[in-house]
């Protein structure tokens, strides 16, 4: 991006389509199957999981496996992505 106000933006259009689609506001289950993969590929998703299965059901790390596994290959994806793109400018 070229300024703040487009990481906003950016940052905006990465957000509401999360929260939408991870199932933190309308079941996971009960989503179309296209928005299902699509959401499968967010982080939200993974979180909520994580913190809703900690919250309600006392879920041990083991229980946890997959949706943990799977923020970790996103953050690996993002951060990979990040590294590449950095640019050193002096402003």
């Amino acid at each position: 991006v070229q300024n703040q106000l487009q990481a906003m933006q950016m940052s905006m259009m990465f957000f509401l389509p999360s929260i939408l689609l991870s199932g933190f506001m309308f079941p996971f289950a009960g989503m179309p199957v296209w928005a299902q993969y699509i959401g499968e590929g967010l982080p939200l998703t993974h979180y909520v999981r994580i913190v809703r299965a900690i919250m309600l059901k006392g879920a041990t790390l083991q229980n946890l496996q997959y949706d943990a596994l799977a923020l970790l290959a996103l953050m690996l994806l993002a951060m990979t992505i990040a590294v590449t793109r950095f640019r050193r400018t002096l402003d």
